[in-house]
C-alpha cells in the first residue's frame, strides 16, 4: 500500500458506513455500545483488548481493521515490541495467511505512529 493508505481506507470506511448509520442506526449504535464495552477496561486493559482486536484482524485478514485497531494502539501506547509479540500470536493462530497480513499489520501500525509523531 501507499505512504497514509491506512489513514485513508479508515477514512474511506468511516464515509462509506454513512449509509448505514442513517438507514440502519439502531444496528450502528449497537454496534457501537458494543465496541464500547468490549473495550472498557476491566481484568484486561484498553490496550490489552486492542491488542487482541488487532490479532484477530489479522488472523481474519481484514485491512480495515488493520487501520482502525492499529490507529488505537499507537493512541494507546503500544510500543513495537507489543506490537511484534502480537503479531506472532496471530501467525500462530492464522497461519501462512496471517503471516501476510501481519506484514500489513506492521505497515499499518508504523504509518499511524508516524502520524502520531509528526501531530
Amino acid at each position: 500500500m501507499s505512504t497514509a493508505a491506512y489513514q485513508e481506507l479508515t477514512r474511506e470506511v468511516s464515509r462509506n458506513l454513512t449509509a448505514l448509520r442513517t438507514h440502519n442506526p439502531d444496528v450502528m449504535q449497537g454496534f457501537g455500545a458494543l465496541s464500547k464495552a468490549a473495550l472498557a477496561p476491566g481484568a484486561l486493559d484498553e490496550k490489552t483488548k486492542e491488542l487482541i482486536a488487532m490479532a484477530i484482524g489479522v488472523a481474519n485478514r481484514c485491512d480495515a481493521c488493520l487501520g482502525f485497531h492499529a490507529k488505537a494502539l499507537v493512541r494507546l501506547g503500544a510500543t513495537p515490541e507489543e506490537f511484534r509479540e502480537m503479531l506472532g500470536v496471530a501467525v500462530y493462530m492464522g497461519g501462512g495467511p496471517s503471516l501476510m497480513y501481519a506484514a500489513n499489520a506492521t505497515a499499518a501500525y508504523e504509518e499511524f505512529s508516524k502520524a502520531a509523531a509528526a501531530a
